[in-house]
């Protein structure tokens, strides 16, 4: 098993991913060439940064790509929000959506501030 997949915070990006495929697989086909691709893109950088983050030697490099990752967490929620508006995401799926991107990102501060 690899460092990363024994944090937390990987695991639980890797979820919150999952639920980003879902819902980038239920957009309209005119919507999969933009947002539902950009969405599993974002979603996916976030643990492939985190992953990328362990096999670093200096803590200055690890703490750049969970930076990224951070980055990237705030950058599903944008997608989400619009996608919201748009009518594609129920207010209450945002909701929940929002909290668990907000966990992940709390738990990156705390891994960046460790290192």
């Amino acid at each position: 098993m690899f460092k990363f997949q024994r944090l937390n915070v990987w695991v639980k990006a890797k979820d919150y991913s999952r639920e980003l495929f879902l819902i980038a697989n239920r957009l309209p086909s005119s919507y999969r060439f933009s947002f539902a691709d950009q969405l599993i893109r974002a979603g996916l950088s976030i643990t492939n940064n985190i992953a990328e983050g362990t096999g670093r030697l200096t803590s200055l490099e690890q703490r750049n790509f969970y930076n990224m990752a951070k980055g990237s967490v705030y950058e599903t929620v944008n997608i989400l929000i619009v996608l919201s508006e748009e009518g594609f995401v129920k207010s209450e799926n945002l909701d929940g959506m929002v909290d668990g991107a907000d966990e992940i990102s709390k738990m990156l501060t705390g891994l960046i501030n460790r290192k």
